[in-house]
């Protein structure tokens, strides 16, 4: 969006906060760039540059403006509903893999050279995989900072920052302060609360408005796996599985934000930690745009304009969640948590939890590969079908990382026994977040077509769906509001 001049200009005089983290407007005048939304005096569109990332705004010599913040918006759309190489090399990069692997990881996983990643996200985003990494960093390096109690060479580390000297010089670099004056600026380290828990952070993850938390709350407490997941005090809460070690999130919805406390065996594990919990919440989505190309639909519509602002509930692991809808099969939502539990127990790694009843991480696909099939209360076939997908899981044959091709990955699943097409589109949804993803032959996506008078054949139906693309995904939530179900309320 950054090429059109005009639409941009427009954008930031009327300070519309749908477009930020679309582009970022650098003002040559005072040598600073702000989200679209900045809430003051919108410059001359002479001295107005467009760029679409912070670190091209980085790179071209402007620091973040210190009113609007343009490093605290949500992520770009862009990533989140593509599938070529650069979507999935930034999606790749919020993962954290160039500061695990480098570049050459990161080229790599996606099956290019360093050369061709570098060249393909210069040409996009008017920067490369390094200054992409370096603006990630800095983003959490302030997130700590104005947040938490950290002492600031902590900070340094938890940010991915290999040296404290690189941590001050780079925070100086971006946002024209060090790292003391950011934390004075803010207030001094925050307070300890009452309820504050040594080891646990509490921050605020932003996204654009409008949000139901609902269904996106609703569905994650109403399938949680006892031990992984629970729904406790008003929060959803669950282990998570990370680079380095693990950790518990406590997610929440609140006014303009979702309210989010970490508790990590290891802070280098944060801004990966963070990237997933967004990714969970589906909270880079623009629901403006997904209700509007809904709306056009007058068998949709009412369903729209009742509850705007669905999300599609995601998830923070894809193997996690490959072998959970295998466990759900043809079974009941309260069958398939049951299956989980058991999988958990007997294979799951124990953890603590003292804030609540989480006790396990999901077990690994490894660690799956190595179960006797016939412990398994599951039928023949499905028994087949678990060990071969958690087989080639294991393996690396199959990858349903955030690096992955959507139509190969769909390709590898259609090939494993006992994978049909509700399966294979399940996981494309809420795994490998392809927005487009539609399930035509579920229950309850049938059930709503029938009431609503859509096509109840799967083809007729799905012929009738393409004018619902690229966000069909987010029409089958809006089609699962017919049933009064739990995963459509926030639970009581």
């Amino acid at each position: 969006m950054h090429t059109d001049t005009e639409s941009c200009v427009r954008a930031v005089q009327a300070k519309d906060a749908r477009f930020d983290g679309w582009f970022y407007t650098a003002v040559v005048t005072t040598g600073i760039y702000c989200r679209p939304s900045c809430p003051v005096v919108p410059p001359k569109p002479r001295n107005m540059r467009f760029f679409p990332s912070a670190a091209a705004c980085q790179q071209a010599g402007f620091r973040a403006c210190k009113r609007c913040r343009p490093d605290t918006t949500p992520g770009s759309p862009q990533w989140n509903h593509r599938a070529d190489a650069v979507a999935r090399a930034m999606r790749l990069i919020g993962d954290g893999i160039v500061d695990r692997e480098g570049v050459t990881g990161l080229a790599d996983r996606l099956g290019y050279s360093t050369r061709q990643i570098e060249r393909q996200l210069l040409a996009e985003l008017g920067a490369g995989p390094l200054a992409l990494a370096r603006a990630q960093r800095a983003r959490t390096a302030r997130l700590l900072v104005e947040t938490t109690r950290l002492p600031l060479a902590d900070v340094a580390f938890a940010a991915g920052f290999a040296s404290v000297r690189t941590f001050n010089d780079t925070v100086r670099e971006v946002y024209a302060l060090t790292p003391g004056e950011l934390r004075a600026r803010a207030g001094g380290r925050p307070p300890k609360s009452a309820d504050a828990t040594p080891g646990v952070l509490a921050l605020r993850l932003p996204y654009r408005a409008p949000l139901n938390p609902g269904n996106l709350f609703g569905h994650l407490a109403a399938t949680a796996v006892p031990g992984v997941e629970e729904w406790r005090d008003g929060a959803y809460r669950r282990t998570l599985r990370l680079p380095h070690g693990h950790g518990v999130v406590a997610l929440a919805p609140a006014e303009g934000h979702i309210r989010c406390r970490l508790s990590l065996t290891d802070q280098r594990d944060l801004a990966v930690a963070i990237a997933r919990c967004r990714r969970l919440l589906d909270l880079d989505a623009d629901p403006v745009a997904v209700d509007d190309q809904l709306r056009t639909d007058p068998l949709l519509a009412p369903l729209v304009d009742k509850g705007p602002g669905r999300r599609v509930p995601r998830t923070v692991d894809e193997a996690e969640f490959a072998v959970r809808a295998v466990l759900g099969q043809q079974v009941s939502t309260a069958a398939a948590r049951t299956h989980a539990a058991r999988l958990v127990t007997a294979h799951g790694e124990a953890i603590d939890d003292p804030e609540g009843g989480l006790t396990h991480l999901f077990p690994s696909p490894a660690a799956l590969a190595a179960l006797d099939p016939a412990s398994l209360a599951l039928p023949h076939s499905r028994r087949t079908t678990l060990t071969t997908l958690v087989g080639r899981l294991a393996d690396g044959s199959l990858r349903l990382g955030v690096e992955g091709d959507w139509a190969e990955a769909r390709a590898r699943l259609t090939e494993l026994p006992g994978f049909g097409p509700w399966t294979v589109e399940v996981i494309a949804m809420r795994a490998l977040g392809d927005p487009d993803a539609f399930l035509p032959t579920d229950l309850g996506v049938r059930r709503a077509a029938e009431s609503l008078g859509l096509p109840s054949t799967p083809a007729a139906f799905t012929a009738r769906a393409a004018a619902w693309r690229p966000w069909r995904a987010y029409a089958v939530q809006y089609l699962w509001t017919v049933d009064d179900h739990p995963i459509n309320h926030l639970p009581s």
